[in-house]
């Protein structure tokens, strides 16, 4: 029983390998017009990459409830879902991110050449998490508040991109995610957020006042309107107000 909860760390780390094979079996396809213009065509399979993320997310909850549920809390299912969680939302995310470089050059003169210099800037993503959950291991104080962004809420907003992509239908979205420089933006601002120590909150509750817990609760409004109102669009609305009410309330959440 006590090894059940390491079981599903263990399908989280397997989920994330698996997201990694369809980021490297995109199917992406790259085609030269008779007058030399490029046309980029880009079939589902990577979606199946967020798919995959999202079912490690899941797992990765339940793991830490099963843990809870048989008392079979140990130092080694916490370093083993440190382990699991690099792969998932650190590996898998950022080679999303590659693939959506590597269309971005291919729309420039040369870029379907483009130099591998120019697109291994998205493996700080990982390192990042690396660090983070390093420190995360070792600091006993993040209950009910975390020191920098929490790795899975990383690996979710990167996993949505694939799903924004082809469900947006609004030039402006296909503009913004083929562009080189929103996407190393993207890269550098999410690693920030999680080597900082950003006092964020914690979705756990230790009463259901609405005093002691309004940043919470506040988010859960925000999440479900965003959900209703903006579908896809939703995730990253969700991830920027998470940030924002963490920094207006963050004498609250302690």
């Amino acid at each position: 029983m006590k090894q059940i909860p390491n079981l599903f760390t263990l399908l989280n780390l397997f989920f994330g390998c698996i997201a990694i094979v369809f980021t490297l079996q995109n199917g992406i396809l790259i085609n030269v017009s008779a007058e030399g213009t490029e046309l980029l065509d880009i079939p589902e399979k990577i979606w199946m990459t967020s798919l995959f993320i999202g079912l490690a997310a899941i797992v990765d909850f339940l793991d830490g409830f099963v843990a809870r549920l048989f008392k079979a809390t140990s130092e080694f299912g916490k370093q083993l879902d440190s382990l699991a969680d690099v792969v998932s939302f650190g590996v898998a995310p950022a080679m999303i991110i590659y693939q959506f470089l590597r269309l971005s050059f291919a729309q420039e003169e040369g870029g379907v050449e483009i130099s591998l210099l120019w697109l291994i800037p998205v493996f700080i993503l990982p390192c990042a998490a690396a660090w983070r959950l390093a420190r995360f291991n070792l600091d006993t104080s993040q209950s009910y508040s975390f020191k920098g962004m929490p790795v899975p809420a990383v690996g979710l907003f990167v996993a949505s991109l694939p799903l924004i992509y082809w469900n947006v239908n609004e030039p402006w979205v296909y503009n913004l995610l083929l562009n080189k420089w929103f996407l190393y933006g993207n890269v550098l601002v999410l690693s920030y957020l999680m080597i900082s120590t950003i006092p964020l909150m914690a979705m756990k509750f230790k009463d259901y006042s609405w005093q002691n817990n309004l940043p919470r609760y506040l988010l859960i409004v925000i999440a479900v309107l965003a959900i209703v109102l903006l579908k896809w669009l939703s995730v990253p609305v969700i991830v920027l107000a998470y940030v924002l009410l963490s920094l207006l309330f963050k004498n609250k959440l302690a």
